[in-house]
């Protein structure tokens, strides 16, 4: 009887076992979160529809957010701009934190160029004691992602534009985006104290005189930064634009590797490859 009784006691004392609710709970919390991971870690890595068009998305987002930092140039500072500021930044820095959350490696993102962009980006939009953003620099995430090999591919499936003037389009864009660049970089060195840089139009006009250097003389960069920076368009923007004029020049070509030898550029109506002899059938859309 006494056993019995300290069975019935030791019972007693034991703690209720969990419920299956309750040891379900953090499983199913983790597997919720990590498929909403995996979902948008599709989106921005991955091949379908839906992503590409998201991508195509963020491209639209960039493009929106250097208009309205040109626009803006040209009006004072109005508490309306300050609220566009805000919204922005808060846009970027939610794309800026997916794509840290969805990177296999995180800490690698930060070896690119393009996420301390996003950062100062971040950081000017947010800021509004900086004065004009930096969100210029922006633009850097647009030249990353022409170059994703998702888009690359998707392009070339989808455009047969173009797949016959993919170096030329990669040119203009090369070309377009330093143009870019160094217009919001003497824009925002020099319109504080420089009064022949009053906007982004007049930051343009001088990037594209150094550039070509034509060198009019009726607006010049103050200081020794200045200088600095007008021989960085003229040695960097040469060299663009020289890219961008053999690519016009030379004779058009299709990209085909060479089954045997892997030459990859081909004339267009090319029957043999002409480093190896190999016979080549190159897809033509019916236009030979």
């Amino acid at each position: 009887m006494n056993a019995t009784k300290t069975k019935t006691a030791g019972a007693a004392k034991k703690p209720p076992a969990p419920s299956s609710n309750e040891t379900n709970e953090p499983d199913e919390t983790e597997a919720q979160a990590r498929s909403y991971r995996e979902q948008v870690r599709r989106l921005y890595h991955g091949s379908s529809v839906s992503a590409h068009r998201f991508r195509f998305a963020l491209l639209a987002f960039d493009i929106l957010t250097i208009l309205f930092i040109v626009g803006t140039s040209f009006i004072p500072r109005e508490p309306w701009i300050e609220w566009l500021d805000m919204i922005f930044g808060i846009v970027i820095l939610a794309d800026f934190c997916a794509r840290i959350w969805v990177s296999p490696h995180p800490v690698r993102e930060f070896a690119h160029p393009a996420t301390w962009a996003d950062m100062v980006a971040i950081f000017s939009f947010l800021a509004p004691i900086v004065g004009e953003g930096l969100g210029f620099l922006r633009i850097l995430r647009t030249l990353r992602l022409l170059h994703t090999y998702q888009l690359v591919a998707r392009l070339r499936a989808d455009s047969s534009f173009f797949r016959r003037n993919e170096e030329t389009i990669t040119a203009v864009i090369n070309l377009g985006v330093f143009l870019f660049i160094m217009t919001g970089v003497v824009y925002e060195t020099q319109h504080w104290r420089n009064p022949d840089i009053a906007n982004y139009v007049d930051a343009l006009y001088f990037t594209v005189t150094a550039l070509t250097t034509t060198g009019f003389g009726d607006i010049t960069l103050k200081g020794e930064l200045g200088r600095l920076i007008a021989v960085i368009i003229m040695i960097f923007g040469v060299t663009l634009f020289l890219r961008l004029l053999q690519t016009l020049l030379r004779p058009h070509k299709v990209r085909f590797a060479c089954p045997s030898c892997g030459l990859q550029r081909h004339e267009i109506d090319a029957v043999h490859c002409k480093a190896c002899g190999t016979r080549l059938n190159i897809p033509d859309e019916g236009r030979f």
